[in-house]
């Protein structure tokens, strides 16, 4: 590892969550009185990863939100993504987000074949959640901005 990796950036208290705790701890919080997520097994993962592995991608956020306004055909929810999803990467998107649950596929029986999209049930159940994650990156945008600016600046060689 590299020296700065081995920097310390932060000082731990004793207030804080320990790594000594035994994991599937029943009351663990932080300094703050923010809970902490404990997983009962480390091969369970809390089911963290897979949501995240579908949230993590490219384009599934924006699949999702665009979803949010409901029922949409693929070329209407190709136009309303911002940043030129290829056809391709968006329908293996879509199968990907209706595997999961998350969006259901229609078929009309039309000539030519019309597909509509919308969330399930379970989809939709995200949407406080994908509001909240951009109500907050939207207020701590600057805080960001700034934290990266001192960074770049301490770190010229990154």
């Amino acid at each position: 590892m590299s020296p700065g990796h081995t920097d310390v950036t932060a000082q731990v208290t004793g207030a804080q969550v320990t790594d000594a705790q035994p994991v599937g701890a029943d009351a663990r919080v932080t300094a703050e009185g923010d809970p902490v997520i404990v997983c009962e097994t480390p091969q369970d993962e809390c089911g963290v990863r897979d949501v995240l592995d579908r949230l993590g991608d490219k384009w599934s956020v924006y699949v999702l939100v665009e979803l949010t306004t409901g029922t949409l055909r693929f070329k209407e929810l190709q136009r309303r993504i911002h940043g030129d999803v290829s056809q391709r990467m968006l329908t293996l998107t879509l199968r990907r987000l209706e595997r999961d649950g998350l969006v259901q596929r229609t078929v009309h029986p039309t000539i030519p074949p019309q597909v509509e999209y919308e969330l399930t049930a379970m989809g939709r159940s995200m949407s406080h959640l994908l509001r909240s994650l951009s109500e907050w990156s939207i207020a701590h945008r600057p805080a960001i901005a700034d934290a990266r600016r001192a960074y770049d600046a301490s770190h010229p060689a990154s």
